[in-house]
């Protein structure tokens, strides 16, 4: 059972360098299970596959000048970011022989985890979301304020909170949204890069 999912998350946990990258794509998994606990293999492969592209991009200071200009809610760059996931998640499925049905399944997951659409999309992208505020803040505050300045880390926290579709995802998120804009705004980081 979930034979499929299990070499998808293998491939995902060997392509990341980044503990942080790992837990919030497993703990995108265990969100998409308490949102939709009837969750079928497809969709928990693109939880677990949903940001595979950051193992496999061009080392991160090349993407830091962009990520200054536009910002991490750039259409452009979530774009890429969706299609270059869906892109690899469906060449390893591929080579797995999965069945066309769920290739084309989880392609339609991945290329929209970001913006949401339908039901099944939405549910990924508010697990997306909850995992984020659950792992990714932290590096969020001591590493990448660091290379795009609060600004940037304030879009990115506004945005992925205020994304979120479902009603009991807000609720989740809600306390840990809070904590990390409070975080952001009594960070020294700036500072103490200056001196």
């Amino acid at each position: 059972m979930l034979e499929l999912y299990k070499k998808v998350e293998q491939f995902v946990v060997q392509s990341f360098e980044n503990k942080v990258d790992i837990e919030h794509s497993r703990r995108t998994v265990y969100w998409i299970k308490q949102l939709k606990p009837d969750a079928d293999e497809a969709l928990l492969i693109a939880g677990i596959g949903h940001d595979i592209d950051r193992a496999f991009r061009k080392p991160l200071a090349l993407g830091m000048q962009n990520l200054k200009a536009s910002g991490f809610t750039d259409k452009e760059f979530l774009r890429r970011h969706q299609d270059n996931s869906a892109k690899i998640v469906v060449e390893f499925l591929e080579k797995q022989k999965a069945s066309q049905e769920m290739i084309d399944r989880v392609k339609m997951l991945v290329s929209r985890h970001e913006e949401g659409g339908n039901y099944d999309q939405d549910v990924l992208k508010d697990a997306d979301s909850i995992s984020h505020f659950e792992n990714c803040v932290e590096f969020f505050l001591t590493e990448t304020v660091k290379e795009v300045g609060k600004d940037r880390v304030k879009q990115k926290f506004d945005w992925m909170h205020n994304r979120i579709t479902s009603e009991k995802a807000k609720q989740i998120t809600k306390p840990w949204y809070e904590k990390a804009v409070k975080d952001l705004e009594t960070s020294h980081f700036l500072e103490t890069r200056e001196k």
